[in-house]
């Protein structure tokens, strides 16, 4: 019988098998993943096994090579600033190859425990033009889902990885009414003909979280009014909008036990065909909210000899929503402090930044809430919630909660 879905814990294991192996070897883009592993089941190689087998570097794709230089005929690609349109932007974006809806946020629960959360569902094309035909299983989309929960004073990390094909109601977007899921994982509209307050919705491994997001500032569009060019070449850069302080309040489940939760949280909305150049190794993106009221999202493009990518980008968001840019290099620096090893295979990751905006007074340290929040599902990368001190807007004394992820540190091409 065909698995139509597929769920994996970041802990699970997976034997060596041809179908996987090809699969890390020929993966072209997000939902190519999904459609090997549909195969694999109905060959019999079983990806999703929880027989406990030794992790290799075997068992993880690369991210960033997902985001490169594959065949791009027939999509449409970002060249040119556009009009966003809502509630139509919110939904799927089905002639680009790439699109994902990004949640994460920090929230404190009745019990007095910090959380963080990441929520994700990845839409991926599997060829520009749909097959159509009678069958309710015939699709171009596959889609893939990531949710973490961070319990910060028990230094619990919980990742959760689940595929599903865009067919038969399994997964799916629209944009009215607004809704996007996989299997039961949802972001909705919670009111009929409202896009806000958005319903979120996932559950594993002994976790449950059921978020109700307002839409608190507006949406801040990135890059060039919107287009957030990623490399030189016409073409390689994403549509990219942001909401970068949503009102949370809710539920979260945690081995039985719930608590009532508030908080904030951030929704990244990125659509592309290509995105990344080659040379570019990875990225390192900061999503901070300050008590102040201010946000920064910084993202520094890596290339293989270390260096920052000058098309490496920034921006503050005042506490109205106003939007300050920052040019790379000159106006904001990154600045590693410390350093991780994962203990997968001692893959060295960053551990903690300072951040300043000199003209503007800002500097930032910037520490993981706990220093193991790598997610080793297909895609290994860390994300993780971080704590915010120094000084802020003016060098006025601050302190603030946020988000980073760190790709193309780990995973495929460290051990061949």
């Amino acid at each position: 019988m065909m698995a139509s879905t597929i769920r994996r814990g970041w802990q699970a294991s997976h034997g060596p098998c041809a179908c996987w192996r090809w699969m890390r070897k020929r993966l072209t883009h997000p939902g190519l993943c999904a459609s090997v592993l549909f195969a694999s089941s109905l060959s019999g190689c079983d990806p999703s096994s929880s027989e406990d087998r030794a992790q290799s570097d075997d068992t993880f794709l690369s991210l960033v090579e997902t985001l490169g230089g594959a065949d791009t005929v027939g999509y449409a690609r970002a060249t040119q600033v556009r009009d966003f349109r809502f509630p139509t932007d919110h939904g799927p974006h089905e002639d680009f190859r790439t699109e994902w809806w990004y949640v994460t946020g920090n929230l404190d629960a009745d019990d007095g425990r910090d959380l963080g959360f990441q929520f994700t569902i990845f839409r991926s094309s599997l060829s520009p033009v749909d097959p159509g035909g009678p069958s309710a299983w015939s699709t171009n989309q596959a889609f893939m889902g990531h949710f973490a929960l961070t319990d910060i004073a028990n230094e619990d990390f919980r990742a959760i990885e689940l595929f599903a094909r865009g067919g038969a109601g399994l997964a799916g977007a629209v944009s009215e009414p607004f809704a996007v899921w996989l299997e039961d994982w949802r972001l909705e509209g919670e009111t009929e003909g409202q896009v806000f307050p958005m319903r979120l919705t996932a559950d594993g491994r002994g976790l449950e979280v059921e978020l109700l997001l307002d839409e608190g500032k507006p949406y801040v569009l990135q890059g060039e009014e919107g287009l957030s060019q990623k490399g030189p070449e016409p073409g390689n850069a994403s549509y990219y909008y942001a909401h970068t302080r949503m009102p949370t309040e809710g539920r979260v489940v945690i081995d039985g036990d719930t608590l009532a939760v508030t908080g904030l949280s951030w929704l990244d909305r990125e659509w592309s065909t290509s995105a990344l150049s080659d040379g570019q190794v990875g990225w390192d993106w900061f999503a901070l909210q300050l008590d102040d009221g201010w946000e920064m999202m910084v993202y520094q493009l890596r290339r293989a000899d270390g260096t920052a990518d000058p098309l490496s980008d920034g921006v503050l968001i005042d506490p109205e929503g106003g939007r300050v840019p920052l040019r790379w290099s000159r106006d904001v620096s990154v600045e590693p402090t410390d350093t991780w090893a994962s203990p997968v295979d001692g893959a060295e990751y960053p551990s903690g930044w300072r951040i300043r905006v000199p003209e503007r007074g800002w500097d930032l340290i910037v520490t993981p809430a706990v220093r193991d929040q790598e997610l080793r599902v297909a895609f290994r990368y860390w994300e993780g919630s971080v704590r915010v001190s120094g000084a802020g807007e003016d060098g006025r004394s601050i302190a603030g909660r946020g988000y980073v992820e760190l790709t193309g540190y780990a995973g495929p091409g460290l051990k061949e």
